[in-house]
Parts: C-alpha cells; sequence; structure tokens
C-alpha cells in the first residue's frame, strides 16, 4: 500500500529482535520490490480467505438459530426466569453481578441461555463459562447439549488440561519427542477449518478426533479454537491465572466479552494458590552440582541462591519459620539472573537433557511474576525442613488481583448456590457498591428436607471420643430409613477412623469411599454406584470440599441423605493463621474470613447435593453442637432453619 501510494519501485523492510533481559537489539534488513510483496500479501489472504468466508456464514446461522431459540424445557422453575433476566441485563449494561441461587435451581442453563440470547442481539461477541471443577464442566456441556437439540448453531469449546489429553506417554512437549507437536503449524489451519465446518460441540472426545485425523496436539489445538468460539468452558485458571491465562487471547477483544463464574465460592482460594508462588533451596543446590564444568553461569548462579536459602535457614532457627513483610531485593534479582541463564541453556541448538533445569526455570519465571504483584495483600514467608527451605509469597487477599484479571471484560457474572454470606463474596471476588446483587430464595420447600442436629463435639481433641457414636448414629438412621446416603467428614484422616470402626461393625451395607487421587473413571465408578432402584442400602464415605461435596447431581432415591460430620473449619494452621492476623487488623473478624466461612461453604455444598427438584425427599443431618450456635444457625438456609435435635 506504502509502495503504491508513494509510487516507488522498492523499500526496505525491517524485523527487530529485543533481547528482553538486556535490551540487545538486532535488526534484520530486507529490499523487497512491488511485485514481490503483492506476491506475499496475496498468499496470506489465499490462507486467511476460506476462514473468513467460513465465519461469515456461521456467524449469519448461529444469529438467526438463537433468533428462533427457545428456552429448552417446558418452563421455567421458580427464580430460574429472575436469574436469566438478570443475568441478561447485567449484559447489556456491562456490569458486575453476585447470584446466590440455590442447588436444584438450573442455575447452569439459566446463565448460558441469556448469555446466548445476548450474542444475538450483539451485545457481546463470545463469552467463557469459567469452572473449578471437571463435573461443572460436563454439566455445560450438557445444557449446550439441550440448546443444540432445540436447533441453536454455535461453536463450543471444552478446554480440558493438558496432561489429560497429551497423546504421548512422556508429556513431552516438541517436536524431538511429539509427532503432533512436529509439524503443528504446517496443518493446524485445515485441522481448524475442517471441525468447525463440521461440528458445534467441541468437547474432549470431538477435539480428540480431529486431532488424530489431522495430527495436531489436542491440547493447542483446543486453545487455538478458543480463539473461534462462540463459547469457552474452561477452567477459572485461563482467565485468572498469570502462569497459565490466556493472554493471546482478547487483549483487543475482551470489552466484548462475558466471563461467567460458576460455584463462584471456589475462586477465593483458587485465587490464593494462583497468586502465591514458591521456591524451593533443593532443586538450586542439584543444579549447582549439575553444571559445575559445564555451565558456570548457572553454576555460580545456583551457588548464590542456595547460598541465600542457608543464610533464610539460619534466620529462622530454632521456630523453623520466619515472615517478611516486604518482598527479598536480592533474592529476587538472582532469580532473575537465573531465568536468563537458564533460558540461554534451555535454547541452545544442541540443549543438554535437563527435565530439572526447565522445571525450576519454569518456577522462577512464576516467582519473578508474582513479585511484581507482591504488596500489602501479600507475606513473604520462609519454612525450614531440617536442610530444606521454602520461600512462599503467599497471597492472603486475592480479591484486587481477581478483580483486575476481569475489570477489562463487558460483564462479569459470579454465581453459586453458596455466596453466603454475600458480604463476605463480594469483598473476596473483588466486587464494589454498584455491583448487582441477587439473591433467590429456594423453590424448595422445608418439608421435603428432615433436618437433623446432632449436638456431638468433632472438635480435634474430641474425635476419638466422637467416632463410636458417629457409626452408632449413622446405623440408626439407615436402619431407620433405609436408603442411599453420603456422610462427608472433614478430612480423611477422620474419615478413615469412621471407616474402620464402621467396618468393625459388619452392618452388611454396602459401602464405597471416595480416594485421594481419584482417575475420572474411578468418580464415575463411585456415583454409578448410587442407584434409584430400591434394592438396598448404601453408604458413600466422602470428604468435605471434594469431588463429590458439589456440582454432584444425584436425583430422586440415588440419594436418600447426606451426612455432614463437623462445621467444615479448614485445619488450623500457619497459613490460615496468617490469612486470620491479616484481615483483623484492616478490621474484619479475621477468625470467620480464615476459617468459618470457608468452613460453612463446604457444609452448604454438601448438604446441597440432597434436593435436586421439587420432587426429592431425604434427611439431611449435621454433626456438631456449633450448629446450635447462632453463627452457625444463621449461615444455614432458610429451609433447613425448621431443624430438630438429636
Amino acid at each position: 500500500m506504502y509502495l503504491q501510494e508513494h509510487e516507488l519501485d522498492c523499500i526496505d523492510i525491517q524485523l527487530t529482535y529485543v533481547q528482553k533481559s538486556s535490551g540487545e537489539k538486532k535488526r534484520f534488513i530486507r529490499t523487497r520490490n512491488n511485485s514481490e510483496l503483492k506476491e506475499a500479501i496475496m498468499n496470506m489472504v489465499s490462507v486467511f480467505a476460506p476462514y473468513a468466508k467460513l465465519r461469515l456464514g456461521h456467524e449469519l446461522k448461529r444469529n438467526q438459530s438463537i433468533k428462533d431459540l427457545e428456552f429448552p424445557f417446558t418452563q421455567y422453575r421458580k427464580g430460574q426466569r429472575q436469574l436469566a433476566g438478570s443475568v441478561y441485563k447485567t449484559i447489556q449494561e456491562e456490569k458486575t453481578i453476585f447470584a446466590s441461587a440455590p442447588t436444584g435451581i438450573g442455575k447452569t442453563i439459566s446463565t448460558i441461555f441469556p448469555s446466548v440470547k445476548a450474542i444475538g442481539k450483539n451485545h457481546l461477541k463470545k463469552f467463557f463459562y469459567l469452572t473449578a471443577k471437571t463435573t461443572t464442566r460436563q454439566t455445560a456441556e450438557e445444557a449446550f447439549s439441550h440448546l443444540f437439540r432445540k436447533g441453536l448453531h454455535m461453536n463450543v469449546v471444552t478446554i480440558t488440561a493438558k496432561d489429560k489429553v497429551c497423546f504421548t506417554e512422556q508429556g513431552i512437549c516438541n517436536k524431538e519427542h511429539c509427532e503432533f507437536a512436529n509439524g503443528y503449524y504446517d496443518r493446524i489451519n485445515e485441522a481448524i477449518l475442517d471441525i468447525l465446518h463440521n461440528e458445534n460441540s467441541l468437547d474432549r472426545l470431538c477435539i480428540e478426533k480431529y486431532a488424530v485425523k489431522h495430527r495436531v496436539c489436542p491440547f493447542e489445538f483446543s486453545l487455538d479454537l478458543a480463539y473461534a468460539a462462540d463459547t469457552v468452558i474452561c477452567d477459572y485458571n485461563y482467565i485468572f491465572d498469570p502462569k497459565v491465562s490466556l493472554k493471546r487471547l482478547f487483549d483487543d477483544h475482551k470489552k466484548e466479552t462475558v466471563l461467567l463464574v460458576d460455584e463462584a465460592h471456589n475462586l477465593v482460594d483458587r485465587g490464593r494458590d494462583m497468586f502465591s508462588s514458591t521456591l524451593d533451596k533443593a532443586p538450586f543446590l542439584q543444579l549447582k552440582r549439575e553444571f559445575k564444568g559445564r555451565n558456570e553461569n548457572i553454576h555460580g548462579n545456583c551457588k548464590q541462591l542456595n547460598d541465600f536459602f542457608i543464610r533464610i535457614r539460619k534466620q529462622a532457627e530454632p521456630s523453623k519459620t520466619v515472615e517478611f513483610k516486604e518482598s527479598l531485593s536480592e533474592f529476587n534479582q538472582l532469580v532473575l539472573e537465573f531465568i536468563d541463564h537458564a533460558e540461554k541453556e534451555l535454547l541452545r541448538e544442541s540443549p543438554r537433557d535437563s527435565e530439572l533445569l526447565l522445571e525450576t526455570y519454569f518456577a522462577a519465571q512464576n516467582w519473578q511474576r508474582i513479585s511484581k504483584l507482591f504488596d500489602e495483600r501479600f507475606i513473604l514467608y520462609a519454612e525450614v525442613q531440617r536442610n530444606e527451605v521454602k520461600l512462599k509469597q503467599f497471597c492472603l487477599d486475592p480479591s484486587y488481583l481477581i478483580k483486575n484479571a476481569g475489570k477489562n471484560f463487558k460483564s462479569r457474572v459470579y454465581f453459586s448456590a453458596t455466596l453466603s454470606p454475600i458480604g463476605y463474596y463480594m469483598d473476596m471476588l473483588g466486587g464494589d457498591e454498584d455491583d448487582y446483587v441477587l439473591r433467590i430464595p429456594s423453590p424448595f420447600s422445608s418439608d421435603q428436607s428432615n433436618v437433623i442436629i446432632q449436638p456431638l463435639s468433632t472438635r480435634y481433641k474430641d474425635r476419638e471420643n466422637s467416632i463410636k457414636p458417629i457409626v452408632k448414629t449413622l446405623s440408626e438412621t439407615i436402619q431407620t430409613n433405609p436408603g442411599n446416603y453420603l456422610i462427608f467428614f472433614p478430612s480423611y484422616q477422620y474419615l478413615n477412623s469412621v471407616l474402620e470402626e464402621w467396618n468393625l461393625g459388619n452392618h452388611g451395607i454396602p459401602t464405597i469411599v471416595q480416594g485421594t487421587g481419584m482417575t475420572d473413571a474411578e468418580r464415575e465408578t463411585f456415583l454409578d454406584s448410587f442407584k434409584a432402584d430400591g434394592s438396598g442400602s448404601l453408604v458413600g464415605f466422602a470428604v468435605l470440599g471434594g469431588v463429590f461435596s458439589e456440582g454432584v447431581d444425584l436425583k430422586g432415591d440415588r440419594l436418600n441423605g447426606v451426612i455432614v460430620v463437623g462445621v467444615g473449619l479448614p485445619q488450623i494452621g500457619f497459613e490460615r493463621d496468617l490469612i486470620k492476623h491479616h484481615f483483623s487488623s484492616t478490621g474484619k473478624n479475621g477468625y470467620d474470613y480464615a476459617y468459618v466461612y470457608p468452613g460453612m461453604n463446604k457444609v452448604l455444598q454438601a448438604g446441597g447435593r440432597l434436593i435436586r427438584s421439587e420432587e426429592d425427599t431425604g434427611t439431611i443431618l449435621l454433626i456438631d453442637d456449633r450448629y446450635l450456635q447462632r453463627k452457625y444457625q444463621s449461615l444455614l438456609p432458610d429451609v433447613w432453619k425448621s431443624f430438630t435435635v438429636k
């Protein structure tokens, strides 16, 4: 264009590389004439043209399908229309809403449907459905399945974790080790055109099928599809986590994109994890030894870092922990130098294999990233275990960073059955006074659930004495009302202690147990054990806050009762006490912020597994004397407050 406008025969074009740490620049200049540049441009346009044509046709078909789309169920449940209308209004007005809506109301479809309709009205271009767990991702996919059956034409992509979809056993992501990475960019355009032309629901199985067909990495494929899709179903971290967020997405398009944050109560602790970072002494000591005589820059730098850890270890004695109110500038500079040296080593044409160097490089990068966020909402502490030293930048209050990560999007919809107390969650998720707040009462009657409180102490010091009474209560409950029960415990240790006593009783009742690190198939088997055939009783032992305490839908007689042991308080520990002290220093109730509210949220989620429809009935048994205290009763749902005391 410049050549033609100025009637020139040729022009110099320049590509500049900048070394980010040193600022060193390298320039490559080439001279090109009019015909050469025209040919290059036409080649690029010819590659992009089929995609542009496909997208244009897709948008026309999508918008017409949305115009004709009706709510996929015969009628709205009580409160469902109110939620859907509030979400639509929030998007239309480019606001933020915090919506507390009870389990069983149909929150997923009530947030997705109005968002789809808003796309049809050109209020937005795309929306993300963000979840914390696989089960809630599947619920979102099922909601779209209902809409597809009603005629919706949209591209909906689900991003699955890399380690779950990788086709290679080793999981090494480079072209030397993986045929799906080798030549990826030569084949990806055709793969994208193929799948978008033929599919609407781009879930894991669909993406894997086309990834095999076109020999492309399924994970990278899903990320590339996220640019083209109308909706993306994925984990929180793709938006909020500075390590893995989709930065190449939406710097220009966020203003036309909406965030639907499901089970938003989980984002508080997830946010803390995302905005915290840890470095250990051991890798630097090992790298110091490994690179001696091989790369003196890495060797010398790791020696300095190891020496720094040793000084901290001496400083921490005898308490084994030491806190720092400010970041350690000397340490951070050494980490920055390590990143530079490691990068050069890893980018060599014939790099020596060092998995440890790569892992430590990523950990150091994250440390440096978090150090730039460090302020009064963080604390830096060191923990010493024998010769090992761990340094951690711990995010005490993630609210500002959560707010900052979402601020450039058009609208944000935070919703959950357990955003209670709402003021706490608005505070912790970065809410403002002018944000919308919606509280929808339960559509279900208190008569549907028989709520019983057994005032038994389950405090740590009393747990040994509580085991036999809990087993006795469980046995009596099932004998009185046979059926399928889930019993939740605050820890695996407590669960196993009660399970051992339960098994000694030889009750003859089939019992299944949540294990640590269960695979998706094992979780599915666990849930499939709950059958509504009336063939007998079943007891499932599970952990509060785990995969079976939320996002699980066991309708009808698949679940007849939920028993919750304890009030869900996190175990008293160093980090929880840091959180408590931080919020106490800001004039809030630090104990409630660190322990009570997160704990009771787990209780409410677990109890919410029982009543999922107007036809469901059953028993909720809360075992702990603290449920009789005013503070804890105030946090119970209204439909639970007509309880009896055992």
